[in-house]
This record gives C-alpha cells, sequence and structure tokens, in this order.
C-alpha cells in the first residue's frame, strides 16, 4: 500500500483563547505511570505511518502555506461561561415526551431517573439527599479494618471515606449482600475492594486456597484500573491478587493459576472461557462475589456470560452489586445472584454533578468538524477528551488529526489491547492532551484533571450522556466542562436531558471565526490513499449508527443532507451506503 510521506504542519500565529478566556498553560511532560500484566510496549503516540509521495510535495508544500495563513488573532471566544438557559420543553407536548420516554425505559411517570426494580423488596440503609455529598465525615483509620490495609490506603492518599464506602463497607464486613447505586464517580471501586481484601486477610486465606474474591467488570481498561487500585491497597497484605482480560495470552494467565490468584479481577468472556477450560483455576472456596458496573455488563451483551458464571459459584458467598441504573435486566440478575441484599444509594436530585459547566453547540452540519478542530487548536493547554459513536470514526479523526500535527490518543473496541493501555495510561498521566473515544472510555474510568468532555456524535440517550460527562470533575474538588454538538433537527435531544434535570445552556460562537481549513482537509483526504479510504469508512459507519439510534423522533436518518454530512469527513461527494431505507426523492438525500 503506497502512502504519502512528507506531513504537513499547520501551525497558527496569534493568542489561542478557550472557552473560559483564561491563559494557556504551558506544556507539560506526561509523566509513565506503571503497566500491568507485563503488556508489551505499543507504537508511540500518534496515527500510522501516512508517508507522501514525491509526485504530491509541490501540491502539498501550497496546500501547508494555505494552512499557515490561517491567522486567529483577532478570534475573541468560542464560548462563553454565562449563556442564556435553553428551554425547549415548550415546542413538544409534555404528555407525548412522557409517553416517548416511557416507551424507551428512559424515566418514570414524575420525570425521576428510571428504578424498575421494586426497593421495597430490599432493606435501605439511606435516603436521597437534596445536596451533592461527596465525602463522608469517617476516616479509613478509624473503621474495623486491619493495619496493613489502613497503611496501604494512606500511601495512596485515601483519608476520608465517601458516602458510599461509609454505607458500604460496614454492611459488607458484616456479612451483608449489597446492592449499590450511585453515580460515576462517587468511589465505588474501594467500597468493594476494602471489606473483601479485609475478609480475606482476616481469616489468612492463602493462595493454596485459590480465588477468594471474584471482581466482574465490563471493559478491559476498567478492570486494568480496579487491579491497579488493589495492588496498592494489598501492598502489605500477603494475598495474591491478578487479572485475566481479554487481548492478553490466555497460556500466561493459566501459569497464574497455577500459583494460585486470591482476588481476581476479570473480564466475563475470558473469565469464562478459564472457569470451563483451566483446571487450575481453583473458585470452590470464593467467599466474595463483586458485580461492577452490571447494567453496562448486560447492556453491551454479556447476559449469558454473566448467568452461568454466577451459576458456577458457590452458593454460601457474599456478593455486592454495583449499578449506575437498574433496569429490567439487572432486576433479574439481582434475583440471581443477591439474598436478602442491603440496597444502598447516593444520590441526588441532579443527575451529574454540580460542579459540572455543561452546555451544547448548535452546529450546522457540514461544520461540525470545523468547529471541533477550531476547538482543539484553542484549547492546546487543556486536558481533552472527545467521544465519538463508532471505532472508524476514532481512528479516521485520529489519523487526521496526527497528520495535521495535532497530537491525539484514541482508545476503541477495535484497537489492539497493548495500543489501548498504552494510550489510556500516556493520557492519564498528561496535563494537557487530547483523548478521541468511543463508549467504551464512558463507563468508570478514573482519568485525572479532565477539563473538557466533547460529544462530537451526541449519545444513544440520556443515561450514556450521564456517564459520558462523568469522565470529568472526578472527586469532590475537582471542576469541568461539558458540550455537546448537536444539529438544528436533534435539539429535541434536550428535552431528555431535562428529565433527568441535567441543567444544559447553549454556547455561543462566532461562525466566521472557525479556522475554515475545509479545502485543506478535503485536498488531503483525497490525496492521502489511507486518509481516503478512512474517511469513506466512517462516514458509512456513522450513518450506520445514526440509523440504530433509539430515539427516533430525535436522530432521524431522513433529516440528515449527505452532501453536507460527509463535508465532516474530508469527502467532496458522499460514497454509496446500502442502509436498506427508502429514497427521499424531494430531498434527494440518497446518492
Amino acid at each position: 500500500m503506497h502512502y504519502l510521506k512528507e506531513k504537513i504542519c499547520y501551525k497558527e500565529g496569534g493568542t489561542s483563547t478557550n472557552i473560559d478566556n483564561e491563559n494557556d498553560e504551558n506544556n507539560a511532560e506526561s509523566k509513565n505511570i506503571n503497566e500491568y500484566n507485563n503488556v508489551e510496549d505499543a507504537p508511540t503516540k500518534g496515527s500510522e505511518n501516512l508517508g507522501r509521495g514525491n509526485d504530491q510535495a509541490e501540491d502539498d508544500k501550497e496546500t501547508n502555506k494555505r494552512l499557515r495563513g490561517n491567522d486567529d488573532k483577532d478570534i475573541n471566544n468560542l464560548g462563553s461561561k454565562k449563556i442564556k438557559q435553553t428551554d425547549i420543553s415548550e415546542e413538544d407536548n409534555k404528555n407525548d415526551m412522557e409517553e416517548k420516554c416511557d416507551k424507551l425505559n428512559i424515566i418514570d411517570k414524575n420525570g425521576e431517573i428510571e428504578k424498575s426494580i421494586n426497593y421495597k423488596n430490599y432493606a435501605i440503609s439511606n435516603k436521597k439527599s437534596e445536596k451533592e455529598n461527596f465525602y463522608s465525615e469517617q476516616k479509613f483509620e478509624d473503621l474495623d479494618i486491619c493495619d496493613a490495609l489502613k497503611k496501604g490506603l494512606k500511601e495512596l492518599n485515601f483519608i476520608t471515606l465517601t458516602e458510599i464506602q461509609s454505607k458500604c463497607i460496614p454492611h459488607f464486613l458484616n456479612g451483608k449482600d449489597i446492592l449499590g447505586a450511585a453515580k460515576t464517580g462517587s468511589g465505588k471501586t474501594l467500597a468493594f475492594l476494602v471489606p473483601s481484601i479485609n475478609i480475606l486477610y482476616n481469616i489468612k486465606f492463602l493462595p493454596k486456597n485459590g480465588t477468594g474474591v471474584l471482581i466482574i467488570s465490563p471493559t478491559r481498561e476498567l478492570c486494568l484500573q480496579i487491579y491497579q487500585v488493589c495492588t496498592g491497597l494489598c501492598k502489605y497484605i500477603p494475598q495474591t491478587n491478578g487479572i485475566i482480560i481479554g487481548g492478553v495470552s490466555r497460556n500466561e494467565e493459566k501459569k497464574k493459576f497455577i500459583h494460585g490468584i486470591n482476588i481476581l479481577i476479570a473480564t466475563p468472556g475470558r473469565l469464562l472461557d478459564h472457569m470451563q477450560n483451566t483446571k487450575e483455576f481453583n473458585y470452590k472456596n470464593l467467599l466474595c462475589l463483586i458485580i461492577d458496573e452490571a447494567d453496562r455488563l448486560l447492556q453491551i451483551g454479556f447476559e449469558e456470560e454473566i448467568n452461568l458464571i454466577v451459576k458456577r459459584l458457590p452458593k454460601k458467598r457474599q456478593t455486592a452489586l454495583f449499578s449506575a441504573t437498574q433496569t429490567t435486566k439487572v432486576e433479574s440478575l439481582i434475583r440471581l445472584s443477591l439474598q436478602k441484599p442491603i440496597f444502598i444509594e447516593v444520590t441526588t436530585k441532579i443527575a451529574t454533578v454540580e460542579r459540572l459547566q455543561q452546555g451544547y453547540a448548535l452546529v450546522d452540519e457540514d461544520k461540525r468538524f470545523l468547529l471541533l478542530f477550531t476547538f482543539l487548536k484553542r484549547n492546546t493547554s487543556k486536558k481533552i477528551m472527545v467521544f465519538f459513536n463508532n471505532c472508524m470514526s476514532v481512528q479516521f479523526y485520529n489519523d487526521l488529526l496526527n497528520y495535521i500535527d495535532i497530537p491525539t490518543f484514541c482508545i476503541h473496541g477495535k484497537k489492539k489491547q497493548n495500543q489501548r493501555l498504552k494510550s489510556f495510561n500516556e493520557f492519564s498521566a498528561a496535563k494537557n492532551a487530547i483523548l478521541l473515544c468511543t463508549n467504551v472510555a464512558a463507563r468508570g474510568l478514573d482519568i485525572p484533571n479532565v477539563n473538557y468532555i466533547i460529544q462530537y456524535d451526541p449519545p444513544d440517550d440520556s443515561k450514556e450522556y450521564i456517564h459520558r460527562v462523568g469522565r470529568t470533575c472526578r472527586g469532590n474538588d475537582s471542576a469541568g466542562s461539558a458540550i455537546i454538538f448537536l444539529m438544528k433537527h436533534e435539539l429535541k435531544f434536550l428535552n431528555y436531558l431535562k428529565f433527568y434535570n441535567i441543567p444544559v445552556n447553549q454556547f455561543s460562537y462566532d461562525q466566521k471565526k472557525l479556522i475554515n481549513i475545509q479545502s485543506q482537509m478535503e485536498s488531503i483526504v483525497t490525496k492521502n490513499f489511507h486518509l481516503h479510504k478512512m474517511a469513506r469508512e466512517a462516514f458509512k459507519s456513522y450513518l450506520n449508527g445514526y440509523v440504530t439510534y433509539a430515539l427516533k423522533d430525535v436522530f432521524d436518518i431522513n433529516n440528515l443532507n449527505l452532501m453536507l454530512t460527509s463535508k465532516n469527513f474530508g469527502l467532496d461527494t458522499p460514497p454509496k451506503v446500502d442502509l436498506n431505507l427508502k429514497f427521499n426523492a424531494k430531498k434527494k438525500k440518497f446518492k
């Protein structure tokens, strides 16, 4: 395959101004953090080698000059903090909205967060709080846990318990099953790690006894994150811990089972594989089962695996199940796995944290990438996550942005595990960086100091919106901003957010001050074989994803102008896409 060899360097003159009107900070070097499970090093940050041939060198020099010519000295703001509150609900009939939401299991009749579980069947340890209470008044040093665990907590700088921790840990230490509901970033990882580790320590559970604590989580990144925290907590404790996930050698994992893994963190697919095929895996002495992000596990299709896993485990055990949202499938899993659980809920009437500044940008169909490009150029000193709805879009925009000298990391489901881990670790350690990702990074990942969440592609529903924006404002003291890009026909999505009491303001920007690189972008994509192929595939994936949106009254494929939409991918003409939809002759939207 022939790639073009020489890169275009895009450098602007003038001073950058970000959405908060703050002065840009100096770029800081990224610090490496530990990688786990002996995952081999991946290629360095950036895209594939997108080379240029000599036959295009002169054209590229001219394109480079035009790119440099876009001076942004006169740009004041891309947006502002204080923008009018938008109320679109008057445009729609409220009863009609409630009916639609009810059919989609998004809200209940009172417009509050859905809870389809009948909680009166469970003991409830607390009531809802009207205010956001993140930390409790309780200290880890006051807990009835071993000194070795307290020492590990102190070294990791865990001093004060969060609300979910203060309510879960005592019940779990007393032998109760736990059903936990807390919004993202509430600190539930320690809520199950601390008591389960202490239980093994107190009974002197040894490696020869096999696995005593099993923690199941939906994604590899979440498992690695839990493993990282667990390793730190177990620094002064003799019990062993390990991780089994897809993308890592099964034979290497089998060797670990021979020596015994007391605390095992796993994704469900690989876990079930070892339960069925690895005789060295001893789980007959299991004491604690932790199911983390249960709603997410079921949503992405692990229902059968989870049921088979639970049925194989000893009946006499403690179980803790955590789920940010409660659905009918979660209720079925509760009946299968829990026995007379204590229901613990830490939430507020506002579904997102109060410190989070949230807004939307109304953008024309053909200006979405220009707005993103301008925003990224104005905020080079910030830490930014950009969400897309499909893997091909993430990879295409990652390759394109790196190609025009905007360094980005990317994480998506089709990326190799060692590359995903490297991107995650380097972005987490960086002071200022850009991560392009799919929803694989939306749940549970604890990435420090994220300044902005950009939802380039809107989420499928309000719940996914909440999890995406939950990647910023992690902890009690941090602040951040979240911006969702919406086209005019997508503005009804704001009504669904309002049912969750999510305050969303409109962020304004001057379209005349967007950095217009459209013609240069199309020239680059046309000339570069790799980028052109990626652009076409990403465009097709975007449309196929748009068809699958559940909120058809908001995300209707027939409202898209395909010619304008293709501009965001650097295409002058949209490729043919078979969506099995009827051609709209009046609007001429399909070629």
